[in-house]
């Protein structure tokens, strides 16, 4: 599954807000064609952990490196590193006067300096892929919450990036529409997709992660294989946790 060097690495992170100590000594390293999946309990870091692996949030202390490579500060080489680390949140951000396709194709043609014909064939493939190719030419408030959120994972392949990052992307969805979103990213964690995962979908956890990471109050408590962790998780956090979320 994982071949040579890891593609993300984090040693020793630390990151504070103020007095909140939010990320508290994180290592974690993400393997080439790894889905690595992070849950834990409101608050525990888990966005933020998130967030500095394509430097949306900078650290105060430890390293970062992206396929070999310390995270740059600022500059072109931040804006190539973005490029090549795409990112759906919680919320869709896609530009709301720009219809769906154009959505898909700015960053290439902008940013990569593509040729346009080219990347509007590569972005009607992508929509295919997402299940909403007949949704190419509408506005983003023609589409329900799962289309759009299908919309921004296409957008961000569209940059054909190394890996993946997904902040929460279901939880600002009504419930019928999160399977539609976790069978993309399910399909794309089956074709070798580099992905780290934020979500409360224990589902999507247990099917689709190579590795489930457990934090609480910043710190990384334990990771473990899906099938290892939710049968016999080691640390009191992680039972407690689980017992609240899977009795409901």
């Amino acid at each position: 599954m994982t071949t040579g060097e890891p593609l993300i690495v984090l040693d020793g992170v630390n990151k504070w807000f103020g007095p909140l100590h939010v990320l508290d000594d994180v290592s974690l390293s993400v393997g080439r064609g790894e889905v690595v999946v992070v849950i834990g309990p409101s608050g525990s870091g888990k966005s933020t952990l998130c967030r500095t692996i394509n430097r949306l949030e900078p650290i105060n202390s430890g390293t970062i490196t992206f396929d070999g490579t310390p995270l740059p500060a600022e500059g072109k080489a931040l804006a190539k590193l973005r490029s090549e680390v795409g990112m759906v949140f919680q919320s869709f951000n896609l530009f709301a006067h720009k219809t769906i396709l154009e959505n898909v194709t700015l960053g290439p043609i902008k940013v990569r300096k593509e040729k346009p014909a080219a990347v509007r064939e590569r972005g009607l493939a992508l929509l295919d892929r997402v299940g909403i190719a007949n949704q190419a030419d509408k506005y983003p408030a023609q589409l329900s919450g799962g289309q759009q959120q299908r919309a921004a994972i296409a957008r961000a392949l569209a940059m054909q990036p190394k890996a993946m990052l997904f902040d929460e992307p279901t939880s600002a969805l009504d419930p019928e529409m999160v399977g539609e979103v976790l069978d993309v990213m399910t399909s794309l964690a089956r074709d070798g997709m580099t992905m780290v995962v934020v979500t409360h979908e224990m589902g999507f956890a247990r099917h689709a992660a190579n590795r489930v990471v457990f934090m609480a109050d910043g710190q990384l408590v334990e990771e473990a294989p899906p099938a290892e962790f939710f049968a016999n998780p080691r640390s009191e956090r992680a039972k407690d946790f689980l017992s609240k979320i899977l009795t409901h």
